[in-house]
C-alpha cells in the first residue's frame, strides 16, 4: 500500500513539490509540470513529454540536459491537462519548436493533441511522437494502437539527445519515430498496486502465479501462467519480443530490464544475466544495456523487458550524455540555470453582461452541476472498482477531481453574475484541467460546446435544449472518436440524445424529456456489458471486460438520471417553453 501522504487527492502535486525541492539543479516546477533549470541553446528544440503521475523516475526524472526540456505532470495514473501541457511547453520552449512525446493512451492522446493544437496556434511549431512499444496491448499489425510502457525511454533519450546536439524539429522527429519502430517491450506482474487511499490493490494475483502482458497503469495482465523460475522468465521474455524483430534491424540491441516497484535491484540484476546470455546466443550483440527502475507503477510487484535495436546513428545518441535526476550518462558539460517564463493559467478577465435569461439559466446550469457532484460522491468507489476490471481503477477518483473543479469554477461565476455560455465554458475548463485523462478532456469539451450553444441570449425554448444536448454529444464524439457499440461513453450517450430530442420534439416537457433520455441512457450502459471494448484501456483485456459494463457508460447514465431528478424538483408548473426548463435541458447533457 501507499502509506505515506495526508490528502490522497493532493498526493501527486505534494510528491512533485518535493521531488523538485531534492533535484532542485536539474528541474524548475511550473504550473502543469517541470522544466529544465539549466540553460539550453537558443533555438534548441524542446522535447517535452509527460503523463499521469506514480511512474518515477518517468516523467519528471528524465527532465534535464541531453534529455527532456519539460515534463507535463497529471494526477495519478492520468493524463495532465491540456492546458498544463500548454504552459509546461511555453516555458520549455527556447525558440526551435516543441517535440511532444509520450505513451500512447487515449487521455493522453486528446490532451497533447489539444496542446499542440494550441502551440501551432500561436505560432510555436510544435509536432508529437507517440510511443507504442507494448507488444502485449495490441497485434504487430496494429502498431499504432499499442500503448507505450518502459520503451519510453528509448524515445525520449534519442529526441532529447538529437535536440541537444543541435537537430531541427523535423529531424527530430524522424529519429524519435525510428527509435519508437525499433522499440518492443512486455511486461509482468506478480502483484497489483494501490492507489493512495485505496483499501485494496487495482488487481491481485493468486500466490503461485503471474499475470502476463500488464500495464503501467495499474491494469491487470492479459493472461496468468504458473510463476516461472528466472531462467523460465528470461526465455518467455525474450523468446516473445525476438519473434517480433523489427524489420531491417541489425544484431545490435540494447536490452532494458525495468523494475515496476517492488522487484528490486538484486532480483533485477539476476534476470539481467539470464537474458542475457540468451541474447548472446541468439547471435545478438548486447550494446550499452540498462538494468533499474526506470518506468514504475507505484508499487506494483513486477518488471518488463525491453529490447531496443539500434543501428549507427540511434546508437550515438543512446550512448550520447546525459544528466537527469534520474538517468546520467557520460560527462556533460555545466549549463548555468536558466532564466524561462512562466506560464500561469489564464487570468481571470471581467465577466462580461449577461442578459437576465441567459444568467437564470447559468444559476440553473450550476444547480444541475451540484446534483451530478452529488451523484459522483456517492458512486466515486463503485466506479473505481468497475474501472479496475479492465483498466487502471481512476475512473471514480477522475470524475470526482472533474466534476469537483467544475461546481466550484461555475459557483464562482454564477456569483459574478456570468450567463450560462460563460458558466457552462469556466466549468468545462475547469473540469478538463483538474481531472485529465480521457474523461476529463471528454467531459470537459462537452461542457464548454454546450455553453457555446446556449450562448447569451433573450430567451430560450425547447429547441435550444436540444441544439445544446447535440452539441454535448457531438463535442465528445469529434473529440474521443469513439462509434456506437465501442464499449464507451458513447454507448449511453446517443440513446440519450435519440431519446431527448423525440421526447422533446413530440411536445413533451423538459422534465419528462429528460427523464426519459436519463432511463434510455441507463438501459444502454447496462448493456454494454454484453460488448468487447474496442479502444481504450479495456481493448487489451476484452475478455476480463466481458460482462461488466463501461464505467464511462455507467457515470454518464447515473449523472443524466441524478440531473433528471435535479430538474424535476425545480421544474415549475409551467412546462411549455420558459427559461427555466432550457438551462435544466442543457446541463443533463453535461
Amino acid at each position: 500500500m501507499t502509506r505515506i501522504f495526508d490528502d490522497p487527492a493532493a498526493f501527486a502535486d505534494d510528491a512533485l513539490t518535493g521531488f523538485v525541492a531534492a533535484h532542485r539543479r536539474y528541474v524548475a516546477r511550473v504550473d502543469g509540470g517541470v522544466v529544465r533549470a539549466t540553460e539550453m541553446t537558443p533555438g534548441q528544440v524542446a522535447v517535452v513529454i509527460g503523463g499521469g503521475s506514480g511512474h518515477y523516475p518517468a516523467f519528471a526524472g528524465l527532465v534535464g540536459q541531453g534529455l527532456a526540456a519539460g515534463s507535463a505532470c497529471g494526477n495519478m495514473f492520468a493524463s495532465p491537462a491540456a492546458a498544463q501541457i500548454y504552459r509546461v511547453a511555453k516555458a520549455a520552449n527556447a525558440g526551435g519548436g516543441v517535440l511532444l512525446s509520450y505513451g500512447n493512451y487515449a487521455g493522453d492522446v486528446l490532451h497533447f493533441g489539444q496542446a499542440q493544437d494550441r502551440l501551432n496556434a500561436e505560432g510555436i511549431p510544435t509536432r508529437t511522437v507517440v510511443v507504442t512499444d507494448d507488444i502485449a496491448s495490441a497485434p504487430v499489425a496494429d502498431l499504432d494502437k499499442r500503448r507505450g510502457i518502459a520503451g519510453d525511454l528509448t524515445v525520449f533519450k534519442i529526441a532529447g539527445a538529437a535536440a541537444e546536439a543541435g537537430h531541427d524539429l523535423a529531424d527530430i522527429e524522424r529519429l524519435a519515430r525510428a527509435a519508437n519502430l525499433r522499440t518492443r517491450s512486455l511486461g509482468v506482474a506478480f502483484d497489483g498496486c494501490t492507489l493512495p487511499g485505496a483499501d485494496e490493490p487495482l488487481f491481485s494475483v493468486p500466490a503461485g502465479r503471474m499475470s502476463l502482458g500488464l500495464g503501467i497503469h495499474g491494469e491487470p495482465g492479459i493472461s496468468d501462467h504458473d510463476l516461472p523460475s528466472a531462467s523460465e522468465l528470461a526465455g518467455l521474455l525474450v523468446s516473445r519480443l525476438l519473434a517480433e524483430r523489427p524489420a531491417g534491424a541489425g544484431n545490435r540491441v540494447v536490452p532494458i530490464v525495468n523494475g515496476l516497484g517492488t522487484v528490486k535491484y538484486d532480483e533485477l540484476f539476476l534476470l539481467f544475466g539470464k537474458i542475457e546470455t540468451l541474447l548472446q546466443n541468439a547471435g545478438l550483440e548486447v550494446v550499452e544495456p540498462e538494468c533499474g527502475e526506470l518506468v514504475t507503477s507505484l508499487n506494483m510487484s513486477g518488471l518488463s523487458l525491453t529490447l531496443f535495436w539500434v543501428d549507427d546513428e540511434l546508437l550515438e545518441l543512446w550512448t550520447a550524455p546525459a544528466d537527469t535526476p534520474a538517468f546520467r550518462r557520460g560527462n556533460t558539460t555545466a549549463r548555468a540555470q536558466r532564466t524561462f517564463e512562466h506560464s500561469a493559467p489564464d487570468e481571470e478577465t471581467a465577466t462580461p453582461p449577461a442578459t437576465d435569461a441567459a444568467t437564470r439559466l447559468g444559476a440553473g446550469a450550476l444547480t444541475l452541476l451540484r446534483a451530478a457532484q452529488a451523484v459522483v460522491l456517492e458512486h466515486e468507489q463503485d466506479w473505481g472498482h468497475l474501472d479496475a476490471i479492465a483498466g487502471d481503477g481512476d475512473h471514480g477518483i477522475g470524475m470526482r477531481r472533474g466534476v469537483d473543479a467544475a461546481a466550484q469554477a461555475a459557483t464562482v461565476a454564477v456569483q459574478a453574475g456570468a450567463g450560462v455560455d460563460r458558466v457552462l465554458g469556466q466549468a468545462g475548463e475547469a473540469w478538463a484541467e483538474k481531472a485529465g485523462g480521457t474523461s476529463g478532456a471528454l467531459w470537459g469539451a462537452a461542457l464548454c460546446a454546450t455553453g457555446r450553444s446556449l450562448g447569451d441570449r433573450e430567451g430560450y425554448a425547447t429547441a435550444d435544449a436540444v441544439d445544446a444536448v447535440e452539441s454535448f454529444s457531438s463535442a465528445i464524439i469529434e473529440l474521443g472518436k469513439a462509434e456506437l457499440g465501442d464499449k464507451t461513453m458513447v454507448d449511453a450517450l446517443l440513446p440519450y440524445v435519440a431519446a431527448f430530442t423525440a421526447e422533446s420534439r413530440a411536445g413533451a416537457s423538459i422534465v419528462d424529456a429528460l427523464t426519459a433520455a436519463a432511463a434510455a441512457a441507463e438501459t444502454a450502459a447496462a448493456d454494454t456489458a454484453a460488448l468487447s471494448p474496442r479502444r481504450g484501456r479495456a481493448r487489451p483485456l476484452a475478455e476480463r471486460s466481458i460482462g461488466h459494463p463501461d464505467p464511462g457508460a455507467v457515470s454518464f447514465g447515473l449523472i443524466a438520471a441524478g440531473v433528471a431528478r435535479a430538474h424535476a424538483a425545480l421544474a415549475t408548473p409551467d412546462t411549455s417553453t420558459t427559461d427555466t426548463e432550457a438551462p435544466t435541458a442543457e446541463d443533463v447533457s453535461a
